[in-house]
C-alpha cells in the first residue's frame, strides 16, 4: 500500500509523478530543483543559492508528511557541473543535512535551466528500528 503528499511549499509536479510516497515504512520524494513553488522560476545563480533553494524544497515535501531532514536516510544528487560545483554544493548539504548523514550518491546529469535536483527517501518517524 502506498499513500501520496503534496504540498503548495514545493513546485508542482510537471509530469505524472506525485511529489511524495509513503509505503513500507519509507518516504519517498520526487526529485526536487531550485524552482520557486508559486513561480516557478530557478532561484539563484550559484550553485550554492540554488541547492538552498532545492533545500527549502525537499523540506516542504517532508514537512507534508511529518518529517524533515533528520529523518533522510539516502539521497541521490544531480549535478550539471559536477567537476566545477561539487565543493559548493556540499558545503551547503552538510550545513543544512543533520549527522548522522545519510547514505548518499551523486552523479552528473543533463538539467535544464537549473545546477542541482535531489530526490531523498526517508524512514518515517512512527516505523520502528
Amino acid at each position: 500500500m502506498k499513500t501520496e503528499f503534496s504540498t503548495e511549499g514545493a513546485p508542482p509536479p510537471s509530469g505524472p509523478y506525485s511529489q511524495g510516497i509513503e509505503a513500507n515504512g519509507f518516504y519517498f520524494t520526487a526529485g526536487q530543483t531550485p524552482h520557486d513553488p508559486v513561480t516557478d522560476a530557478c532561484v539563484g545563480e550559484t550553485i550554492q543559492e540554488q541547492t538552498e533553494q532545492t533545500f527549502r524544497n525537499l523540506s516542504a515535501v517532508l514537512a507534508a508528511r511529518g518529517l524533515d531532514l533528520s529523518h533522510v536516510v539516502k539521497a541521490t544528487v544531480h549535478l550539471k557541473h559536477p567537476e566545477r560545483d561539487f565543493d559548493g554544493f556540499n558545503d551547503v548539504y552538510q550545513r543544512l543535512v543533520p549527522a548522522p548523514y545519510p547514505v548518499r550518491t551523486t552523479v552528473g546529469s543533463v538539467l535544464g535551466d537549473f545546477l542541482v535536483e535531489i530526490d531523498v527517501v526517508a524512514v518515517l518517524a512512527d516505523s520502528p528500528g
